[in-house]
């Protein structure tokens, strides 16, 4: 069983950033891939971003040009670094990771984009 925790999330201006990250219990090595989703209210979960064990990436088009994903293997860290923030990225983010099979969720945390 793989344990998550997110930290890093807050209230930040329009134009702003913040720095996501999730520490997995598990070493990271032998997670597959690893990445966030977001919630808004009223809203579906969607997917942010993924990286895979090798360090491929994916991002939706939403957030491309504005967000990266890394990935410290020896930290068993994942981040999501977020840029140029909008109010409409307002949401809750969870992190999740692919181990033996199955998808562990973190607990989310929030971010908030307002003036």
């Amino acid at each position: 069983q793989v344990q998550l925790v997110e930290s890093g999330g807050g209230l930040v201006q329009p134009g702003g950033s913040l720095r996501l990250s999730c520490e997995a219990s598990e070493s990271s090595f032998s997670i597959n891939a690893m990445g966030w989703y977001r919630q808004a209210p009223g809203k579906q979960r969607e997917f942010v971003a993924l990286i895979t064990r090798g360090g491929s990436t994916t991002l939706a088009t939403s957030v491309k040009g504005r967000f990266t994903i890394s990935r410290d293997n020896a930290e068993n860290t994942v981040y999501l670094q977020m840029n140029s923030l909008k109010p409409e990225d307002t949401a809750v983010y969870y992190c999740y990771a692919d181990f033996e099979a199955r998808r562990y969720w973190g607990q989310g945390t929030q971010v908030t984009v307002s003036s």
